[in-house]
């Protein structure tokens, strides 16, 4: 695994380090699944073929060093009985911060729209692996509020943002952890250069989505709710940083003043706060 660093400056009084990491997609299946699940596991697992070794070394480091995981959504590729054991044991052996991904909540893989009643069917047996609540929850570490928000499908529902200004009401600095990153034209282009994949962002907007298949346009569009909590979260004196996954790359930007970080899958950040 790569091992990157980072630094975010807020002024605190105890600086300390958390580490970073996003979409191992581990994908395990046994006999307790049917033979189209046991089949999407072993072609998963050639497709990252790292997946488990990048989960044993983001354990051993945690370990080694004492360092708290912010982990950002697709810790699993999909839902299956092995899949959320070997979740459960990484997360009683670490100390994780976790937000939810929309692999956390797959059956299989596309086989339906992912939506709220779809999240819902797997949503109790995911939860169950983590400490805290993947669809929304906060931590204070050393004066410094984490704040876990599902963003997962695109959008953010009233009781997150209703939970998240209460959060950053509270007078401390806060993190904000998500799945997916908060569109910028610089993030946008970086991801769309040289082919013609949507750029995977919270609240791009309409204009720049013509040239999406009506699909990926649909599971991507904005609601008003959703374009409310873009407009809180990049105005937000309190917030004062957002790391990120889902993109699959190594990116570090700012949005509206605010260092965005995202994690590529075989990337572990060590993120230095003070």
């Amino acid at each position: 695994m790569k091992v990157l660093k980072n630094h975010i400056r807020i002024g605190i009084e105890k600086p300390f380090t958390v580490l970073h990491a996003s979409d191992t997609h581990i994908a395990y299946a046994d006999n307790r699944n049917d033979e189209r699940k046991i089949r999407l596991a072993r072609e998963r697992t050639c497709h990252f073929s790292d997946a488990r070794d990048n989960l044993e070394f983001i354990k051993n480091k945690a370990i080694s060093e004492n360092r708290t995981i912010i982990y950002t959504g697709d810790l699993i590729d999909f839902v299956s009985e092995l899949n959320i054991e070997k979740a459960k044991e990484f997360a009683d052996s670490v100390d994780i911060f976790m937000a939810a991904g929309n692999h956390e909540f797959s059956l299989y893989l596309g086989e339906e729209k992912e939506d709220t009643a779809y999240r819902n069917r797997s949503l109790s047996k995911v939860q169950a692996v983590f400490k805290n609540n993947i669809r929304f929850s906060s931590r204070e570490i050393n004066g410094v509020l984490f704040v876990a928000l599902d963003n997962s499908y695109y959008l953010v529902d009233e009781e997150q943002l209703t939970f998240l200004k209460a959060e950053c009401s509270r007078g401390l600095p806060v993190i904000l952890c998500m799945h997916t990153p908060l569109y910028t034209r610089e993030l946008f282009d970086y991801m769309r250069e040289g082919n013609s994949v949507p750029a995977y962002l919270m609240s791009v907007p309409e204009e720049l989505m013509k040239d999406y298949s009506e699909d990926r346009f649909l599971q991507q569009k904005q609601d008003e709710l959703t374009a409310r909590a873009f407009d809180f979260i990049i105005n937000c004196d309190a917030i004062k940083a957002l790391i990120t996954g889902h993109i699959h790359k190594d990116y570090v930007g700012f949005v509206n003043g605010k260092m965005q970080i995202a994690s590529d899958v075989s990337t572990v950040r060590e993120i230095y706060i003070d």
